[in-house]
């Protein structure tokens, strides 16, 4: 499950970085669809770092409210199923 986490927020970073590097170069986009799925599966963690990191989709106010909110939630269950499965 550590394994999955780590690939998936680095992906959910990277798509990021990606994203950004084809809206400077004025190429064709990653939807935002795709962006969105990469987070609800776990990578919200990764996708939020590199919203502020490379500065994208900061303009954007579902990105900017909702995906700190979904990692939130995220950290919040992970935490839970950790200390949930620590004291069985």
């Amino acid at each position: 499950m550590l394994l999955y986490l780590v690939v998936i927020n680095v992906i959910g970073l990277l798509i990021m970085k990606w994203d950004k590097y084809l809206a400077k170069k004025q190429k064709w986009r990653i939807p935002e669809k795709r962006i969105w799925f990469i987070a609800i599966v776990g990578g919200a963690l990764g996708a939020t770092i590199g919203m502020f990191l490379f500065r994208h989709k900061t303009k954007h106010v579902t990105f900017t409210l909702l995906l700190p909110l979904l990692t939130f939630g995220q950290v919040i269950l992970l935490y839970y199923w950790q200390f949930h499965e620590f004291m069985s």
